[in-house]
């Protein structure tokens, strides 16, 4: 079998550090790792590389004769082999139990604490992982009507959640029993697969890495210490929220598991659309009709506002079509934040449909009288 290139399978030149050589080494066997979806036999060819270049005394013995006797330096003969042949070692590094290397474990502690979740949850750790986990939010759609976006309103809403077992208070265990600790894996939740020095950790396939397996399930939630329920909640619809907006209940989803705390709900708000308004964040928009003659000479005209009250708008003479009037204040509720948004009228040009022989006569002399050529600008 061809000799090994280490420096190769590091990454590294013949000239590296021994801090490079540990860095390339590192890098590369969090990305080999079996437990991170890796090559074992990749893994073991890195891990036989650090195990030499990493050791002075070894490095030098490599570096001489192209290959690592153990200790045991090559009693001369061609090549430098034992016995002047290149046949090696029989089942490869003296010392290297099914292809490992005595690696130092110390220079692997954040490694596998990477892969295993750190000192409590490496192979051999003796620590319990825990199994606490957060409830997972939830969200609800929830259609409101235009004023009561902008009023503000109190809605009861039916959530379909997952809520900690009555009967069990959580436990999955039928009440006066209790779960016990699975034989399997002594609690760990994991179980290690050993190979040379390393052993490769996965979830316990007894207790589905909970550490403890239920004898007596509770008949109320089938041993799942959690129970599916549609509850009424009651939820405060603050003033000025919009079409899409979501609102955060801090607890009010899914239920934690192993004493950790619930879920959040989000309540997303979808706004009714209303006869004659639209809404621009805080701003409130209404389109207002106005006739030629009311354009081009001025006006001052009543126009509801989303308060339910009225005010009286001054519409400039010589107004366009398009133009936007602001009346301060009057409209939605700023959602974050004091005060509320505008009212924006936008004026819309009435152009009458049918007209008199009288009123044509009137346009006609205007037009006859008019000086002023709109179009000047475009030809």
């Amino acid at each position: 079998m061809a000799d090994k290139d280490y420096y190769d399978i590091l990454g590294v030149p013949k000239t590296a550090t021994a801090d490079e050589i540990k860095k390339a080494y590192r890098k590369q066997a969090r990305k080999h790792h079996p437990d991170a979806g890796g090559s074992e036999a990749k893994f073991k060819e890195l891990n036989e590389a650090y195990e030499v270049l990493s050791d002075e005394d070894k490095r030098t013995q490599y570096d001489t004769y192209g290959r690592y006797f153990g200790g045991n330096m090559p009693p001369g003969g061609p090549g430098g082999y034992p016995g002047g042949t290149e046949a090696g070692w029989p089942g490869g590094f003296p010392g290297g139990a099914g292809g490992y290397t005595n690696v130092d474990m110390g220079d692997l502690g954040d490694l596998f604490g990477t892969f295993f979740g750190g000192a409590g949850g490496a192979p051999g750790g003796g620590g319990k992982r825990s199994h606490a986990r957060r409830g997972a939010d939830l969200q609800y759609d929830l259609t409101v009507g235009f004023d009561e976006a902008l009023e503000g309103t109190s809605t009861k809403v039916d959530v379909k959640r997952t809520e900690t077992c009555a009967a069990c208070k959580g436990s999955g265990a039928r009440p006066g029993t209790s779960p016990t600790t699975c034989p399997t894996c002594s609690g760990s939740g994991h179980v290690t697969q050993s190979q040379g020095v390393f052993g490769f950790s996965r979830p316990c396939p007894r207790c589905g890495g909970k550490g403890t397996i239920v004898e007596h399930p509770c008949a109320v939630c089938k041993g799942k210490g959690q129970v599916v329920k549609v509850k009424p909640l009651t939820v405060n619809i603050p003033p000025g929220v919009t079409d899409g907006g979501k609102l955060r209940f801090a607890g009010k989803g899914e239920s934690g598991t192993g004493g950790a705390p619930p879920g959040d709900l989000y309540v997303v708000t979808h706004v009714k659309p209303h006869a004659y308004y639209t809404r621009d964040g805080a701003d409130v928009l209404l389109d207002l009709p106005v006739t030629i003659d009311e354009a081009a000479l001025g006006t001052e005209v009543m126009v509801p506002t989303p308060d339910g009250g009225r005010v009286k708008l001054k519409v400039p003479a010589g107004t366009s079509d398009g133009k936007v009037l602001r009346v301060p204040g009057k409209g939605a509720p700023k959602l974050k934040g004091k005060g509320r948004g505008d009212l924006k009228v936008r004026v819309k040009v009435a152009v009458p449909q049918k007209l008199s022989s009288e009123q044509k006569d009137l346009l006609k002399r205007f037009a006859s009288s008019r000086q002023e050529d709109v179009r000047a600008h475009i030809v």
